[in-house]
């Protein structure tokens, strides 16, 4: 039976794979089959997982019914099984997919070549050249071509056309003649038409895409298994008034736990004994350490900083924050919607509507001439309407564009990506590591008088230096790089979201917030407004006293990076709504976004809330796209239109996006979507001068002008035709090289 899931609100929903779709006209076949059923309301297909989700009414669909509808338009019912697939096995058996399409191509392409070769060459002539023509391309044809011809095939008996359908043909055709040729030379009066090369061509380079499509699928897993590898095997639990180290999965809701320095919390759950800071960057985006003390939530698969502390369990197994965002990315990346083929729905009636025209002419030319004429005429139709043009409009341009912008660091996954960023109306950045540095350094300074900057320095440095904090980390950094030296430092104690102190050469020094400082009787002054407009300006303040005097205060913070406002300044100059989504404070998100040009802002969110503001817009109809670094980030760039992925940021992150930034450049969002609009303009170029083509050559080969300049176009003239459409669709594309 097909898995049904638990809560009330899934009760009407089933799900079960689906074995044979290949493409995206598959899952549409599929959907459209579902529907047909008066008990379904919707349904869905993931290609990735070929995992299909129907909602039903009060009926719920029986196994075998839709087995009987799969089985009719040539799919396969499979259940999804009870028990978890092995990750391991799953990801071997894509591995095998892919080596196997590798192998046809690396076998295909020498092969091709040396047909090319034969054919350009003018200046030898092998003897039963034909023939040796006929020995490379066979394999490549119908060895290397058979998972085209299969698809073409399985279409065709279930009375449908696809882009398999429309090469099939192309290269059947063009395959079929030339073999006459060879076979029978006598059926031709004039030069024999040879063009095993066209065929052996087209097949190498359908292959090719589909190789790069089967490799970019293949990586939708990867995302998910990342995120399941952050989640820790066994946790330290006290049961029986003693310590024990427990399998994750045994452990339950109220179970008390302990976290160590330097390890990763289990599950989620309420601090009650002790205190810590926590890396919560994998959740909020903020990359400052969050102090927790009894009372405070910590969220599991984070990581523990500096202190020890005791937890009870509140969440495990998949209600924890990190099994919900696991779930937030599958889904989202299952349920986008499928990208318009334009090539596959005209072959739904351009196979046909060729065929019969072929045929047509073949009935008039035989009643009004002769059976050569009306062969003759047939196949130049059939040729000439080969719809290699039209096959290589989007691919051609798609692949040059996919080398331009690897060439520019922008490492785009598949042709949907590229297709839908030029249609985006809003993007959404995050901030942490995608408009800032992701890392806090030291920005400003300020000295009391007497005090010069060696002294304020020297001494926040050399107590910093055993913090673990990093903040500190920041201050120590920006001392070396100055030449500073570290003194010794005695008595050391730091005090959990405040700061730290110690003796050096004898004196009492504190370096910390405002109030660490108050509380330690120090005043001051002026400063406290300088301070506060740091913090105006995204910036942390540490003050540094020295025997309850006050020496000055420094001032740290997660920097803009220099090109970001140049970016945001581009994007908007496009004509998109640019937004700030973001898992810090309002303050100092509110103060980077004055800094970079962003009206508006959206702080203080969290994983599923980034993916609720994608939604949000993409509920009003606009297309979204998401810049984003971290694994807080992964829903919301899986669930957008197009995803951006920061290359410095989380394989997740990477993963989960549609495009890579590798330069850890905002302004290659602004750079990707032109490449992106100048590749949508050049395939519709190719595919209007595809259409135009076949719709003038179609007529003329036909024989339409015959009454007029008494000539039909040859089979071998309309071949160079065909060529030529090719050839002109490739270099147009080619000009993609040039932005």
């Amino acid at each position: 039976m097909p898995t049904s899931t638990n809560s009330e609100q899934a009760a009407r929903e089933l799900r079960f794979l689906v074995e044979g779709v290949h493409c995206a006209s598959c899952v549409s076949r599929v959907e459209q089959a579902l529907l047909e059923l008066p008990e379904i309301t919707s349904a869905s297909v993931n290609l990735a997982t070929r995992e299909a989700r129907i909602a039903f009414r009060e009926d719920v669909p029986s196994d075998e019914g839709l087995r009987q509808v799969l089985d009719r338009i040539g799919y396969r019912y499979q259940d999804i099984p009870r028990k978890s697939i092995d990750r391991e096995s799953a990801r071997q058996a894509r591995q095998a997919t892919f080596r196997r399409q590798a192998i046809r191509l690396t076998i295909a392409v020498p092969l091709a070549v040396i047909v090319m070769v034969l054919r350009m060459s003018q200046t030898i002539t092998l003897p039963g050249e034909n023939w040796l023509l006929l020995l490379f391309t066979a394999p490549v044809v119908f060895w290397a071509g058979l998972p085209i011809f299969s698809s073409a095939m399985k279409a065709l008996k279930h009375g449908r056309a696809n882009m398999d359908t429309l090469i099939a043909m192309g290269t059947g055709t063009a395959f079929c003649i030339s073999l006459t040729g060879t076979l029978v030379p006598q059926l031709w009066t004039d030069e024999l038409p040879i063009h095993y090369d066209t065929a052996a061509m087209i097949v190498v380079f359908i292959l090719l895409g589909r190789l790069l499509e089967e490799r970019a699928k293949g990586k939708t897993f990867q995302a998910v298994e990342k995120m399941l590898d952050l989640q820790v095997n066994s946790a330290h639990v006290i049961r029986e008034g003693r310590e024990q180290e427990l399998p994750i999965a045994e452990i339950t809701v109220g179970d008390p736990l302990i976290v160590r320095p330097g390890e990763r919390i289990p599950v989620d759950g309420t601090i009650y004994e002790g205190s810590s800071t926590v890396d919560e960057s994998m959740i909020t985006g903020e990359s400052m350490p969050v102090a927790k003390n009894v009372g405070d939530e910590v969220i599991g698969a984070t990581l523990n900083k500096t202190g020890c502390f005791r937890f009870r369990a509140d969440r495990t197994g998949s209600q924890t924050v990190l099994q919900q965002i696991v779930g937030l990315v599958s889904d989202a990346q299952g349920s986008k919607a499928p990208i318009s083929r334009l090539a596959d729905r005209v072959a739904g009636f351009f196979v046909p509507v060729v065929i019969g025209i072929a045929l047509i002419t073949f009935v008039v030319w035989w009643s009004i001439g002769s059976p050569d004429q009306a062969f003759l005429t047939a196949v130049s139709v059939l040729i000439i309407a080969c719809p290699c043009a039209l096959g290589l409009a989007t691919p051609a341009a798609v692949m040059v564009a996919m080398g331009r912008g690897a060439e520019h660091g922008i490492l785009i996954r598949d042709g949907e990506a590229l297709e839908t960023a030029h249609k985006l109306d809003v993007v959404l950045i995050d901030k942490t590591g995608t408009i800032t540095m992701g890392q806090p350094t030291v920005t400003d300074y300020r000295m009391v008088s007497g005090v010069d900057e060696t002294r304020l320095l020297g001494c926040a440095a050399s107590l910093e230096n055993h913090s673990e904090h990093p903040i500190a980390a920041a201050v120590v950094d920006y001392a070396v790089n100055r030449g500073l030296e570290l003194t010794t430092v005695n008595d050391f104690q730091a005090v959990a979201g405040q700061g730290v102190r110690g003796t050096i050469a004898g004196n009492i020094v504190l370096v910390g917030n405002a109030t660490f400082l108050r509380d330690a009787s120090v005043e001051m002054g002026e400063l406290t407004d300088v301070a506060e407009q740091w913090t105006d300006q995204a910036k942390t303040s540490l003050f540094v006293s020295e025997n309850s005097i006050v020496l000055g205060v420094i001032a740290v913070a997660d920097p803009v990076k220099p090109t970001s406002a140049n970016a945001v300044s581009r994007l908007q100059r496009f004509g998109l709504q640019v937004v700030m989504v973001t898992g810090d404070d309002q303050r100092t998100a509110d103060a980077i976004a004055r800094q970079v040009g962003i009206e508006d802002v959206t702080a203080q969110v969290l994983p599923d809330q980034k993916a609720e503001e994608v939604k949000r817009f993409q509920r009003t109809g606009q297309r979204v796209g998401m810049v984003g670094d971290g694994i807080n980030d992964a829903p919301a760039l899986a669930q957008a239109n197009v995803g951006f992925a920061i290359g410095a940021g989380t394989d997740i992150a990477i993963e989960a996006g549609n495009v890579t930034l590798v330069n850890n450049d905002l302004n290659d969002v602004a750079v990707a979507i032109q490449l992106s609009r100048r590749t949508m303009r050049t395939i519709k170029q190719n595919l209007l001068f595809a259409f135009m083509y076949n719709l003038l050559g179609i007529p003329l080969a036909a024989g339409v002008l015959f009454s007029t300049v008494h000539m039909l176009l040859p089979p071998m003239f309309a071949a160079v035709a065909m060529a030529a459409s090719s050839i002109s669709v490739v270099m147009n594309s080619l000009r993609l090289r040039e932005c």
